[in-house]
């Protein structure tokens, strides 16, 4: 819609007019010491950040709605709105307004978008903070995402929405771009951080050009994306986002990496969620295997801890190559000296980024100068390790002794946070800033002497040489000494009680040093941007640095994670195996407070699948999702929860374990499960591993059963993958007895009495029986319910025997009251009497000890 801009004030026209750019957008527009929003803008941020919506003035003949924030606190409103998924225009004033006519000259100087985010204050240090673009075609997506905080560029292609999903699951993007006539919105269900861009923008030609400029190349085949098409348009069409929210060049974006989605393990958005790798369904990050795993000493350490959990590799060679890299960490026992270095090393990455930007400010200039200096120590702790992996490491890290040299020369050790006010640059670096600062600084002593001189030549012995920042410099005197004053002295301000004067010789010694303190100030402004143009000409090799940084910093990080938690080395093999000996969950371990049973998981060519029974609160989704974290931290390249572990190759890892709805999707629980399910059974191969949880709880019993039963029968004949099929179908127990590699386990729990003991143990064979009511009892159910439960089950069971002779039965826990109860064995007893002490290792035996104890107790 057109406006009139003849009808509004001078002021409210400039503003229009900016406006009119960013419609879609906040702006703040700043006007003294406030940046003000008007109009829409004003009653938007009055809602979102809970500030006082007023009405000044007029324009048009009407009130204009107003609300502003300090500009000193701008950063805090800024970090909320771009957590609501907000962008906002940065305004400010670039004319001189002791110069201007009318109003002052504005310009936007930034967008700050969620995804284009690169202020520390508005970051969270340890998680990435990407921005991502998705072209669209008739044959997939092409994928394209950058971390604008450290120029970390990439690209990436898939064949459907599934596909799609589970990258975005995977990347968690702050911000996504897409064709402005898309339906991905409403079809990925994503609720805020979309960006919609004309169709063009993702013209693969255009975007082959963009790319080619900013690299400097001829064309993009040196970057193995050459025939990505869809991810070429859609890197074209996330640079081109870039230059127009930053409005500056962007020289730390200096290549892209092309991933393969069959380089790693391929998991969906549904098993990324059940895992919990970086993401906890209660939102407590301890809970998640990222939680567990980072204690790194750097921020960016702890993001590249994150890029590896949530994408392991499929190259045994990569993988064994970061396993030695931590076998030689431990075995030098020099964790405790490297982690200490790295922890006296700030956020390169980032901080290098603002560099590029022009962005940075003194303190990051601080503290990349002692992180630069830090690192020929930890060339020092490493200097004995002989492991590929460490020395590739140290080649990138470097020394830079020349950045060095000249931080610590030009920066002063402790700057202020701005360079605004001067104070940055240190004596020494610059000779006329040096010259022009002793004008400044010899003020005081020519003040001190003036004031001397002029009271021995008046004889005024209460006169006073002073100076403000509104009036300059003075000599003061008292009304009542008013005719003892000189001829030469100018009245320059009258006070009560007092009159303030200047002389000739004051007012050029004022020209001079106000002068000198407004050259010194533009001088060290000029120095400071010349400061940032050099560390550019270095800062593909300082990136490198910043990276192997990072990399130092994971494994070691995962060697000390090893030692601490005792985990071990996995073997990595061709053969077909998931062999894991007393296997532990590394999240529930860390977070009950009895020791934790460990389970071990035997699967090979003959055995395929296991079929998983026992009690609700046994432990069967525990068991299965410890081992499938097993594996994930092996091929990320960790150490392992377990006494060992022999890994045959896997492509993908797949869960089926949960109920969950999705109403505004309009789909049902049982929906949503036949999905996933179908998920799994159209795209699980033989070296798949793949977890089924409660299949077909959802629907009627004889359907449900069938549809398990067939699942089950599909996964272990046809596709052959490595399954964990856990259920509460006793008849499924018999597929072993039917299909070769199907094999029954357990996992255990006894009756006492009333109760029941979870013994979370995993035995051979099918469990005997359910305690459904039994669980329901723990939970807090009635006692009337139960009690009726119980009639009702012994009715139940009683007309099964009669009318089906090999009837799975439900034994009752609660005796019918016409039967004799029986005196119930201790479970202590039976767990004793099922033991043999010469299978126990030392740590197993004090391990079943606690467990004997907890149990009595």
């Amino acid at each position: 819609m057109s406006i009139d801009l003849s009808q509004h004030t001078p002021m409210m026209q400039q503003y229009l007019r900016i406006k009119a750019d960013y419609p879609d957008k906040l702006l703040f527009y700043r006007m003294g010491d406030f940046y003000e929003l008007f109009f829409e803008d004003a009653e938007r941020a009055a809602r979102l950040l809970d500030i006082t919506l007023t009405k000044r003035g007029q324009s048009a003949g009407k009130p204009i709605p107003m609300a502003g924030v300090p500009y000193h606190a701008a950063e805090g409103y800024l970090a909320k709105l771009v957590r609501k998924g907000v962008s906002v225009v940065i305004c400010e004033q670039v004319g001189d307004p002791a110069t201007s006519k009318g109003p002052v000259e504005r310009q936007v100087t930034r967008v700050v978008t969620p995804g284009t985010l690169t202020d520390e204050a508005l970051l969270d240090e340890r998680r990435e903070n990407l921005l991502i673009a998705i072209g669209e075609g008739k044959d997939g997506f092409g994928i394209a995402a950058l971390e604008l905080s450290s120029g970390r560029f990439s690209v990436l292609e898939v064949g459907s929405r599934e596909a799609l999903a589970s990258e975005l699951e995977r990347l968690q993007p702050a911000e996504v771009l897409i064709n402005e006539d898309s339906r991905l919105q409403a079809q990925l269900r994503i609720e805020q951080g979309i960006g919609r861009r004309p169709a063009w923008h993702f013209d693969p030609d255009s975007g082959e050009q963009l790319l080619c400029r900013q690299f400097g190349t001829r064309d993009l085949a040196g970057f193995g994306c050459a025939g990505l098409r869809l991810a070429i348009g859609a890197a074209g069409c996330l640079l081109q986002y870039i230059r127009d929210t930053q409005l500056a060049a962007l020289p730390h974006i200096r290549g892209l990496t092309t991933e393969q989605r069959d380089d790693a393990l391929i998991l969906d958005a549904a098993t990324r969620r059940n895992l919990e790798i970086a993401e906890s369904l209660s939102g407590r990050h301890e809970h998640t295997l990222a939680g567990v795993l980072d204690h790194t000493a750097t921020a960016m350490g702890s993001r590249l801890l994150r890029r590896w959990l949530s994408r392991p590799l499929r190259d045994q060679n990569a993988v064994r190559a970061r396993h030695a890299a931590i076998r030689a960490l431990i075995a030098e026992g020099i964790l405790p000296q490297i982690q200490e270095t790295l922890a006296s090393i700030g956020d390169l990455e980032r901080i290098l980024a603002r560099v590029a930007l022009r962005s940075a400010r003194p303190r990051d200039l601080a503290v990349l100068r002692d992180s630069l200096a830090a690192l020929p120590l930890l060339h020092d702790h490493l200097a004995g390790l002989d492991e590929p992996l460490i020395t590739e490491i140290l080649q990138d890290i470097g020394e830079h002794p020349d950045s060095v040299a000249l931080l610590s020369k030009a920066v002063i050790e402790q700057p202020p946070m701005l360079i605004r006010d001067g104070g940055v640059i240190a004596a020494g670096f610059d000779a006329e800033l040096d010259q022009l600062r002793d004008l400044s600084r010899n003020a005081d002593r020519f003040l001190l002497e003036l004031e001397a001189r002029e009271r021995e030549r008046t004889g005024i012995s209460a006169l006073k040489v002073g100076y403000n920042r509104v009036h300059g410099y003075y000599i003061e005197l008292g009304r009542t000494q008013a005719d003892q004053v000189p001829t030469e002295y100018v009245r320059r301000q009258t006070l009560k009680g007092v009159e303030r004067y200047i002389t000739p010789e004051l007012k050029r010694f004022e020209d001079e040093v106000l002068g000198s303190r407004e050259r010194a100030l533009a001088r060290e402004k000029a120095l400071y941007e010349g400061l940032l143009d050099q560390l550019g000409e270095s800062l593909g090799r300082l990136q490198l640095a910043a990276a192997g940084v990072a990399a130092l910093d994971v494994v070691a990080n995962l060697a000390e994670r090893a030692e601490t938690l005792d985990w071990v080395c996995p073997t990595l093999t061709q053969e077909t195996r998931i062999e894991i000996a007393d296997g532990r969950h590394p999240v529930v371990e860390g977070v009950i407070d009895v020791p934790f049973v460990a389970n071990s998981l035997r699967m090979n060519e003959r055995r395929r699948m296991l079929v998983i029974t026992g009690p609700n609160m046994g432990g069967k989704s525990t068991y299965m999702r410890q081992n499938a974290l097993i594996v994930l931290l092996a091929y990320a390249g960790s150490f392992v929860p377990a006494r060992a572990a022999n890994l045959g190759p896997i492509d993908r890892i797949f869960s089926r374990i949960g109920a969950s709805d999705d109403l505004a999707g309009g789909r049902s629980t049982f929906m949503v499960e036949m999905e996933e399910t179908a998920n799994i059974l159209n795209n699980a191969t033989a070296q798949s591993l793949v977890l089924m949880d409660e299949v077909g709880r959802g629907t009627s019993t004889f359907d449900g059963l069938s549809l398990a039963w067939s699942c089950g029968v599909e996964l272990a004949t046809r596709i052959g993958a490595y399954s964990l099929f856990a259920t509460h179908y006793f008849e499924l127990t018999t597929l072993p007895e039917e299909y070769p590699g199907i094999a029954n386990v357990h996992l255990d729990a006894v009756e006492h009495g009333s109760s029941i003991v979870f013994m979370h143990a995993l035995r051979e064979g099918p469990a005997n029986q359910s305690y459904g009511l039994a669980v329901a009892a723990l939970a807090g159910v009635p006692e009337r319910v139960i009690r009726r439960a119980r009639e009702r089950l012994g009715e139940l069971e009683d007309a099964a025997r009669r009318h089906a002779d090999r009837e799975a039965v439900q034994l009752s826990l609660f005796p019918l009251e016409s039967e004799p109860e029986p005196t119930p064995e201790h479970p202590t007893c039976v767990e004793l009497r099922t033991l043999d002490p010469d299978d126990l290792t030392p740590r197993q035996a004090l391990d079943l000890l606690y467990r004997l104890k907890g149990m009595l107790d």
